[in-house]
């Protein structure tokens, strides 16, 4: 999986259902500490999230074996961990891991299997060890089996320890919250979701055009975001009223239903429309039609003054220590970022959710469909969660992150599965979404990772990147489809979009132009792109689901999109399916060069682990420099697991920098690997043997669309170290010189890091790029009403930025 595109891969982007067993009690355990580098200042927005794409799915090669994530789990019992200390302070001994199974109210308890409850307990033990952390709560459901578990303290001080019964700030989750009260009031029919908020919201004036309520569940009603630090620092109790008035004169950003703009303040106007739709405060109307029903005893809003004793205390990270958060009072973002919950809690919300308790199925199918900008592009969020499909599972989730708290909710509706994490710790999305996706592999794939695929030949990996999207679309939107409360594009011409995605896979079209390609293949799914990827990928999904069953798709998640290309076009043999929906003979023999490459390179011991789940990695090595050699063309990507051995090594510099510079001599062309040994480089002080690699990352395929300006000031977001920042900023301006954003960024990360000649010169540089910028737009005006083209400025992420040197919304995008 492509470590860049997060992909509660969203990211991350079925499998076997596992017998009831009784509970086995997990160990003792709290993470230690680590070093971790400073937070970076320049950058105001919590934790920013790109639409995270498909991962590529590794090819075929189905096993039988067991598992050796859980294997081993099964074989060893966890072992107590020291617990972090609070700053100053050496810790007592380590609390117990508060792990337990809990049923529904009135229902039957159900456990999973022993081996799978240490498999869970052993990879969350595991990354807390890569960082400063202070409370951990996970909880894991899978049809009626649930596991939850606390990892140490919720107060690091009073050393009280992190349960399942600790309640954590919800952050932005409250948005989903919101959005189910307000699609209940729509259903009973007290809410017009085409109604301007106005008529809603009296005191949220008429602005240059209507704002309707439906646009806002999907932040693409243009209300702004944080346009200040201290616009989103609240420190008093405030009304609803108050609440309102403190964004209520602001303009519309753009006109509403052409940008995405994510932005807890649109959600506060929506938190206002359900006091005036029900006749009830807020708080009222959460308490009873939506935590009464989903059994969410603990949730509440979070007022300072009916928080209770389990309440976590929050801590920032602040070089390689823990501090006390800075004090919020969230009454100012209560419909966007104001709840409080515990992940029971979250998990009795994801039972009502995947049930249809709190609104219909039908409703709830329009809540987790994609909402779509009006000129065709998809915004990977429905209303009031993020939605969008990952290794062929379809994602709906939503973070949470401000002052005290980082939280993630993942929902899988085919698959009736969810994960809840919550941490007393900020600026933590990177660790939960790294987490969710561990343990959606444990849960779904036997623990089996997923893996895209390494290519040397630029147009093979333009092509299996679009075989990759296509699978992972079709699969997921197959299955949302039904087994889910969802529904598909619907279909007027099969034939002639097969026809149509051979022609984008096309070898010819790609060599001529490679960036063109990349950019059609990334907007195949979408309306502008006529949803080929979604049509054609769930057709296939249906046509082998009917010759080899629906346990054949769970292959493809781990192993391949190859693999599902070359199981249709076998189904198609049976069914006798029209030429005209078989792909071109081009198309076919790339799927059997890549099934054959791929074969040929895989690795027995990492057939189904992954690469740092072994107990020696090192003595696996070997054999994969021999894969390497075998199939030099095409072979599977352990660029992440790679990247992740680094990650684990941060004490140890030395090993560190080999397990670095092994993944970019395993993978050359690999993006993500470059850009991870030019940040290992700056670390270490080697700047200038750095800046290379940024521009080999910016040459691959996926590079030159991804390291646009705004790509990097998202990567800022993920970089505490200033001096690092400082160094990817330095690289960016050189792929970049006429941005002035960047130009911007670096002139304050110069002038922090006290160098004030070259943060002056950054800002001549920014001016004379803005001028530059000024006399482009003027040669060549927009039409009026017309949605800026890719890469105009200002360009907007989906974390909702306007400008990336504007600060933005500090609460966390929802994409995990």
């Amino acid at each position: 999986m492509k470590r860049l595109f997060v992909a509660l891969c969203l990211l991350l982007e079925a499998g076997p259902s596992f017998a009831q067993a009784p509970a086995a009690k997990p160990a003792p355990v709290a993470p230690s500490a680590a070093a971790s580098a400073e937070k970076p200042a320049a950058v105001a927005q919590a934790a920013a999230a790109s639409a995270e794409k498909p991962a590529s799915l590794a090819q075929a090669g189905a096993s039988a074996e067991k598992p050796a994530a859980v294997a081993q789990a099964a074989a060893v019992a966890p072992k107590p961990e020291a617990a972090p200390s609070a700053p100053a302070e050496k810790p007592a001994s380590p609390p117990e891991s508060s792990a337990k199974v809990a049923p529904e109210p009135g229902a039957k308890a159900s456990e999973f299997p022993p081996e799978v409850q240490r498999a869970l307990d052993a990879l969350v033990r595991a990354d807390l060890k890569q960082g400063p952390t202070a409370g951990l709560s996970v909880g894991v459901m899978r049809g009626g089996q649930r596991w939850m578990s606390g990892y140490g303290y919720r107060d690091l001080a009073k050393r009280l320890p992190a349960t399942v019964r600790t309640t954590y700030r919800m952050a932005s989750i409250t948005k989903s919250f919101t959005a189910v009260a307000v699609m209940q009031l729509a259903q009973a029919g007290k809410l017009d979701l085409d109604a301007d908020i106005h008529t809603l919201v009296p005191e949220y004036p008429v602005k240059q055009w209507p704002v309707t309520v439906r646009q806002l569940l999907g932040h693409l009603g243009g209300v702004p975001t944080y346009d200040s630090p201290s616009a989103g620092n609240n420190t008093k109790p405030v009304t609803t009223k108050e609440a309102i008035a403190m964004f209520a004169d602001r303009p519309l950003m753009s006109e509403p239903g052409t940008r995405y703009l994510y932005t807890t303040w649109g959600f506060n106007l929506l938190g206002a429309a359900v006091e005036t739709a029900s006749g009830q405060s807020y708080r009222e109307y959460l308490r009873d039609h939506v935590f009464g029903p989903a059994n969410m005893s603990h949730a509440d809003l979070d007022e300072i003054s009916t928080r209770d004793a389990q309440q976590a205390v929050g801590y920032r990270v602040v070089g390689a220590a823990l501090k006390p958060s800075r004090f919020l009072d969230v009454t100012s973002r209560f419909g966007g970022g104001g709840t409080r919950a515990t992940v029971e809690d979250l998990l009795g919300f994801a039972r009502a959710v995947l049930d249809h308790t709190l609104v219909t199925r039908e409703t709830m199918g329009r809540m987790q469909a994609t909402m779509v900008t009006r000129d065709g592009h998809i915004t990977d969020y429905g209303m009031g969660f993020a939605t969008y499909p990952l290794r062929g599972h379809y994602i709906v989730a939503h973070a949470g992150g401000q002052p005290e708290t980082t939280t993630l909710l993942v929902l899988l509706p085919a698959e009736d599965t969810a994960i809840a994490l919550a941490t007393n710790v900020e600026d933590e999305a990177k660790r939960l979404r790294r987490l969710s996706l561990r343990l959606l592999e444990t849960v779904l794939d036997e623990g089996a990772p997923g893996r895209g695929g390494h290519f040397t030949d630029p147009v093979d990996a333009v092509v299996y990147e679009g075989m990759g999207r296509l699978a992972s679309y079709g699969l997921a939107y197959h299955d949302w489809a039904t087994r889910g409360p969802g529904t598909l594009p619907p279909e007027t011409d099969l034939a002639g979009a097969f026809t149509k995605v051979s022609a984008l896979f096309d070898r010819a079209a790609i060599a001529r132009d490679g960036r063109g390609a990349m950019e059609r293949i990334r907007g195949a799914h979408e309306p502008r792109g006529e949803s080929l990827f979604i049509r054609v990928g769930a057709h296939m999904a249906a046509t082998v689901e009917k010759v080899m069953g629906a346990e054949r798709l769970r292959a493809y998640r781990t192993q391949g999109a190859a693999g599902l290309f070359a199981d249709y076009l076998a189904a198609c043999e049976t069914l006798k399916c029209p030429e005209a929906e078989r792909f071109s003979p081009t198309v076919r023999s790339d799927v059997a060069r890549f099934v054959a490459g791929w074969k040929r390179a895989e690795v027995p011991a990492l057939r189904r682990s992954r690469l740092e789940a072994l107990k020696d990695p090192e003595r696996v090595w070997p054999a994969l420099k021999e894969a390497a050699v075998r199939a030099p063309q095409v072979r599977p990507d352990y660029t992440d697991e790679l990247l992740t051995l680094a990650d684990r090594a941060k004490r140890k510099p030395t090993d560190r920098m080999r397990w670095l510079e092994r993944a970019t001599e395993l993978h050359p062309e690999s993006m993500d690997a470059h850009l991870a040994q030019a940040v290992g480089l700056m670390e270490a002080d080697r700047e200038a043997e750095a800046i290379p690699h940024v521009r080999e990352a910016f040459e691959t395929p996926e590079g030159s669309l991804v390291l646009s300006p705004a790509g990097f000031l998202r990567r800022l977001l993920d970089t505490r170290s200033p001096k690092v920042a400082r160094g990817l900023l330095r690289a960016a301006v050189t792929l970049h010189p006429d941005a002035p954003e960047l130009w911007d960024a670096l002139a304050k990360r110069e002038r922090a890091l006290g160098d004030a000649g070259a943060a002056k010169t950054a800002v001549a540089q920014a001016k004379r790029a803005r001028q530059s910028r000024a006399a482009q737009e003027a040669r060549a005006p927009k039409a009026t009403g017309a949605v800026a083209p890719a890469g105009s400025a200002p360009a907007q992420d989906k974390a909702g930025s306007t400008s990336p040197s504007v600060p933005v919304d500090p609460e966390t995008a929802p994409e995990p």
